[in-house]
């Protein structure tokens, strides 16, 4: 009797990426009361303050109900950190679990065991975004202004986040570093990003400084696709987020083969 063939693989292993990333996307709806619930309370109850604080009817720029400037930026604040956390969760888990030996000693390169962390958390930070974003259009007027605006700036959004979570994954021994860097660097990114203020009402010094925040890019390119208004230009918005994203796949992919934190 023959012995089966080893199984071969072409420039790409689709069977082995498709298992990973079917994997971490499994993983979201499995936590769904957490992964999906949690920030669509935490969404309503942040509109709700807001709007019930300026009673109503308050306006953060003329002609756009407060509510309507809200809601983009609270959707991009989650579909951020949704990504950030589906991201950095799963790798710091397999880490400290044991389980990230049986995922190197799988047949995959470098590029696609970061691609099976990344690609997950990129589909669990767009499918929670879309979600308070249906939840958001019930109380808040918005009309599509740009489809191609609102896709690509949360898709550059959803994949910046994922890259950084997966970072910090690889980066942190215990669960307390993850805590750390979500307390001390993508909560600032996301409550400084425009999402409660416009930039003409903060001090002039501080305007750069939150310029400089990618998230406040990606926050005005997705309220100018669902209102009209755009606080800055949109190209060196989308320049200033391409830019970490190239950076970061490149210094993950050496992360990934060099095996840092990973591999004994």
């Amino acid at each position: 009797m023959a012995l089966p063939a080893p199984r071969r693989f072409g420039a790409v292993n689709w069977r082995g990426l498709r298992t990973l990333v079917w994997r971490g996307v499994w993983r979201y709806f499995k936590m769904a009361w957490h992964t999906l619930g949690g920030p669509c309370i935490s969404s309503l109850l942040l509109l709700a303050v807001f709007v019930l604080a300026a009673g109503g009817a308050g306006q953060m720029v003329p002609g756009i109900a407060l509510a309507e400037f809200l809601v983009p930026g609270i959707v991009m604040f989650q579909l951020a950190h949704a990504a950030f956390e589906n991201a950095a969760f799963p790798v710091l888990d397999d880490k400290l679990e044991g389980m990230i030996g049986d995922i190197l000693a799988a047949p995959l390169s470098p590029l696609e065991i970061l691609a099976g962390y990344v690609l997950p958390a990129v589909a669990s930070g767009l499918m929670t975004g879309m979600a308070i974003l249906g939840l958001g259009w019930l109380f808040a007027d918005l009309r599509l202004h740009d489809l191609g605006a609102l896709v690509g700036f949360a898709l550059a959004a959803a994949l910046l986040f994922a890259l950084l979570g997966t970072f910090i994954g690889l980066w942190a021994d215990r669960w307390e570093h993850y805590a750390m860097a979500e307390n001390f660097v993508i909560l600032p990114l996301g409550f400084l990003s425009g999402t409660f203020f416009t930039l003409s009402s903060l001090p002039e010094a501080a305007r750069p400084l939150i310029a400089l925040n990618p998230v406040f890019h990606a926050v005005g390119g997705v309220r100018y696709a669902l209102t009209g208004y755009a606080e800055t230009a949109l190209l060196p918005g989308a320049l200033l987020l391409g830019g970490p994203i190239l950076l970061l796949w490149l210094l993950l992919w050496r992360l990934f083969a060099t095996g840092y934190k990973i591999k004994p």
